[in-house]
């Protein structure tokens, strides 16, 4: 049976864990003569057809007879019949084979041992008493049939069968299910991810296709505008002299329809601007313009995000600072002001066995998973400490230290293919979340087996703080965002600046590979979003501006950070306000905002897999939301 080893390594590891060294070795020692091997029907016709019967082993053979006689003395009365029938069988191939092999001998043995035993159970055994005796049995017609090859090979395939079922349909211990429920348990979990993922493309395609049918209708609308507009017959104004502005169709029907049902939601005071009733002349041209992801809607008019579910931690007594799912995605490490890390789980079927809280110290400034599993969580603090905490055994397994030129470690990333990861730190941080007052940047790579530092990547004499770092998916190239505004390219094989390129007019926060590889994501502390490509160095490919959320003045305790979903889709972005936008990129006209909090949202994360994110607030809480 297929569980039998894992169930059998379940009860050594039990009897190691209570210290049963006495019953362990009867265990192995009794392992090692299984006389059931297993119920593995191969091995068992082997050992009877292949080594008791040809040398002869009939004590052997009558031991593993009693044997199955006692497994399968539960089952039913006309079953226990063909136990008997088969063991019958078995014992007059026995017989047969000693006789044509020239050892008489074998049988007059087995019948001086066993004869008493065996014409108790059936008295038929009387006639075959005779059978060393006579000189050619094989012509007798009451032994004749045995000596055929078709007897033999029928009494194979029977045993087989009868074996085969026997086992199948024998009553399963608890311990052996663990397995089988283990594995279901693995299928499943595969299957939701593969559901997820479906669900995720197939919400893709329909926001693609509401996208569409929404610029098909603002240019529809757009259309009319502009005939009416050129109409000066039927416009009081025309010919006054003044300006002429047209507010979108689309706009007016959403603000009278909510009004007029009553539900139009009250916006909180930060969320407001000056403008908020305004409608300018550049607003309205820009329909008429290329799209770039910011002039079909403004973030105010963002829908409310459609949520699935939503769980809230309220484990923190501080601000939150950073929060990261691990790399599966089960798991998820939050950080906050006072220095305190959390692990936990969102899912209630999911294990507890790795929630843990961590005392650092210090700030917790930067929070990185290792890749390949959920095992390190490697976590960044402002007084040059980075520790590597392992999940499992519930420990810190290295505590580095930075260079006292150094104290304070920005981010941290972990190579996705080998066993390294990066440090971005730097010289300063006077109390003030103004990125573009730290020092000089140092840029580390570690080993992970040694913890030790293998170089330091050269940015020249002087550079400014990076303050943000990410690997492409093979871990060849690493990202570098500066206070300069710049982006640094590095081939890691080398350990050297291969390229770079001003992406923006003041300090970057945040930078982050494109799903596909071929672009990258910059966000600048004036709220300016770029995506950049790869193949043609500064060439924008999209861009939004989030500045209303990014006001990094009244950012206390953090620095603005973006996430980008599984399928580089959504970017979901920090907030001063009490939601945070989600941009559709790349020419999407919809975005989204989340629900609110009920203070700032001070990080973001997306789940690796599936439509859910990770928003941490200065209110102390973290949320986990899956998008319906």
């Amino acid at each position: 049976m297929e569980n039998m080893v894992y169930a059998e390594e379940l009860v050594r590891e039990f009897l190691v864990f209570r210290g049963f060294t006495n019953t362990l070795q009867a265990f192995v020692k009794e392992l090692g003569t299984d006389i059931g091997k297993g119920f593995q029907v191969d091995k068992i016709l082997d050992l009877i057809f292949s080594i008791y019967i040809p040398k002869f082993q009939a004590e052997n053979l009558i031991q593993l007879l009693r044997f199955f006689n006692n497994c399968f003395s539960s089952h039913e009365t006309h079953l226990i019949s063909v136990i008997s029938e088969l063991d019958i069988s078995i014992i007059h191939y026995y017989i047969i084979h000693a006789i044509q092999a020239g050892r008489k001998d074998k049988v007059i043995e087995l019948f001086d041992i066993h004869g008493t035993e065996l014409l108790q159970k059936d008295q038929h055994w009387a006639s075959w008493f005779a059978i060393p005796y006579i000189k050619a049995p094989q012509s007798e017609p009451q032994f004749r049939v045995y000596f055929s090859k078709e007897w033999s090979n029928a009494l194979h395939l029977s045993l087989r069968n009868f074996l085969t079922k026997m086992f199948n349909g024998t009553r399963i211990p608890a311990l052996m299910k663990i397995s089988s429920e283990r594995n279901m348990v693995s299928r499943l979990k595969g299957d939701i991810k593969q559901l997820n993922f479906k669900l995720a493309q197939l919400q893709v395609s329909l926001e693609e296709k509401e996208t569409q049918l929404h610029q098909l209708r603002s240019n529809s609308l757009l259309a009319t505008e502009v005939i009416v507009g050129t109409d000066s017959s039927s416009n009081p104004l025309a010919g006054s002299g003044e300006p002429i502005v047209f507010v979108p169709a689309s706009h007016v029907i959403c603000v009278s329809a909510s009004a007029q049902a009553g539900e139009r939601e009250p916006k909180h005071s930060e969320d407001i601007r000056p403008d908020d009733t305004q409608v300018s002349t550049s607003k309205i041209s820009n329909h008429s313009g290329q799209n770039t992801g910011n002039d079909a809607q403004r973030e105010e008019e963002f829908p409310e995000v459609r949520v699935d579910f939503q769980e809230t931690f309220l484990g923190h007594t501080s601000p939150i600072s950073r929060c990261r799912f691990s790399a599966t995605g089960d798991n998820v490490a939050s950080a906050s002001v006072d220095g305190t890390v959390r692990i936990w789980t969102y899912d209630s079927s999911a294990p507890t066995s790795r929630n843990a809280t961590i005392y650092c110290g210090a700030e917790i400034m930067s929070l990185e998973w290792e890749c390949k599993s959920d095992r390190l969580l490697l976590i960044g603090t402002a007084d040059g400490g980075i520790k590597a905490w392992n999940v499992d055994a519930k420990r810190v397994v290295c505590d580095l230290s930075c260079t006292e030129a150094f104290p304070s470690v920005l981010d941290l990333k972990c190579s996705p293919v080998e066993p390294i990861f990066v440090s971005a730190a730097a010289s300063r941080w006077p109390g003030s979340s103004d990125i573009g007052k730290l020092g000089y940047a140092s840029l580390t790579v570690w080993n992970m087996r040694t913890w030790k530092a293998m170089t330091v990547l050269p940015l020249g004499e002087d550079p400014p703080p990076i303050t943000s770092v990410c690997f492409n998916h093979n871990g060849k190239l690493l990202a570098a965002a500066a206070t300069d505004g710049m982006i640094h390219m590095f081939d890691m094989s080398a350990g050297l600046q291969i390229t770079g390129w001003p992406a923006h007019d003041s300090a970057i926060s945040s930078v982050l590979f494109g799903s596909d590889e071929t672009s990258i994501f910059t966000l600048g502390v004036d709220g300016k979003i770029f995506e950049w490509s790869l193949q043609n160095q500064g060439k924008v490919l999209w861009s939004s501006d989030c500045s209303r959320f990014c006001n990094l003045r009244s950012s206390s305790h953090y620095k603005h950070e973006m996430a980008l979903d599984a399928y580089g889709r959504r970017l979901l972005v920090t907030s001063n306000s009490l939601r945070a936008p989600i941009y559709q990129v790349r020419g999407h006209a919809y975005g989204m905002r989340t629900l609110p909090h009920s203070a700032s949202i001070t990080t973001v994360d997306w789940h690796p897999t599936s439509p859910i994110f990770l928003t941490g607030s200065a209110d102390h809480s973290v949320r986990v939301t899956s998008m319906a």
